[in-house]
């Protein structure tokens, strides 16, 4: 499984912005970040049907996780974005093993990861 990151950069607090992630195969997929001093933590996911979201508590209904299966490609879409977004954003698949639910948000349930992409968000 390769995945790749792109679509980071530097926006003004408010401001939007959306991460793209392609990917081979179909599985479930995350988004993860992790801030400068911090430990990495869950932003959102998504079943490799597409039919099931899970979100962080602090992106929930401002942040969008989507797929669009014909590019092969997972979408990341950041609105009203904050300070305390800025992090380091890591795309993560799950392989053929899938993810158990209670495992969903958690980084060692994803055994493939694409390079980070720097979004920070300015006040």
């Amino acid at each position: 499984v390769q995945l790749q990151a792109s679509g980071g950069g530097l926006v003004k607090a408010g401001d939007s912005l959306r991460l793209s992630c392609t990917a081979s195969g179909r599985y479930d997929m995350a988004w993860f970040r992790q801030a400068p001093g911090k430990e990495r933590e869950f932003v959102a996911a998504m079943r490799r049907s597409g039919g099931h979201t899970y979100y962080a508590d602090s992106v929930t209904g401002r942040f969008t996780i989507s797929r669009d299966y014909a590019k092969n490609t997972m979408y990341l879409q950041m609105n009203s974005l904050k300070p305390e977004d800025t992090a380091v954003y890591y795309c993560a698949s799950t392989g053929a093993t899938g993810a158990i639910l209670s495992a969903i948000r958690t980084a060692r349930t994803y055994s493939y990861w694409g390079e980070g992409i720097l979004v920070t968000v300015s006040s």
